[in-house]
């Protein structure tokens, strides 16, 4: 398969939008938020400061994006990351390019110091977990996951 994966770049911005609604409204059947925040999100990523997005391109389209936020961790009193999304369009699910996309995110953070890169995924996405069992990932028990809407 020849893929490119990449840090996101302007020339994205319409390709990126489509997929996060597919990814946001398609895959996590949530209601879609307005495309200025859409926008707004994705230019604020392209300066790397607060995170970074990256996009795999197959023949000229994109077909999968990761997104990662940066913060601290006061347990490692360093630097992590936060994947946030990995998605990729159905053909490419369990293929060496969604491999790929995770790859590009763990090696940015081993790169720069991050302690970590961390990330949940829906306790019902059992694709997504044996993914990630196979990329060797460490699955977390010892925390519950807690939020407010």
């Amino acid at each position: 398969m020849s893929a490119l994966v990449r840090s996101a770049e302007l020339k994205d911005l319409t390709s990126l939008t489509e997929l996060m609604y597919e990814y946001i409204v398609g895959f996590y059947q949530n209601p879609g938020p307005p495309i200025d925040n859409v926008h707004h999100l994705i230019r604020t990523l392209f300066d790397k400061q607060h995170g970074i997005q990256f996009v795999v391109e197959e023949i000229g389209r994109l077909v999968g994006f990761a997104t990662l936020y940066f913060t601290f961790s006061t347990m490692k009193t360093d630097k992590i990351a936060v994947m946030n999304d990995l998605f990729v369009k159905e053909p490419f699910r369990d293929t060496e390019l969604e491999s790929q996309l995770y790859l590009a995110c763990k090696k940015y953070c081993i790169d720069r110091g991050y302690a970590n890169m961390t990330w949940i995924t829906s306790i019902n996405n059992t694709r997504a977990q044996s993914f990630f069992n196979r990329m060797n990932a460490i699955q977390g028990k010892d925390w519950v996951h807690f939020s407010i809407n």
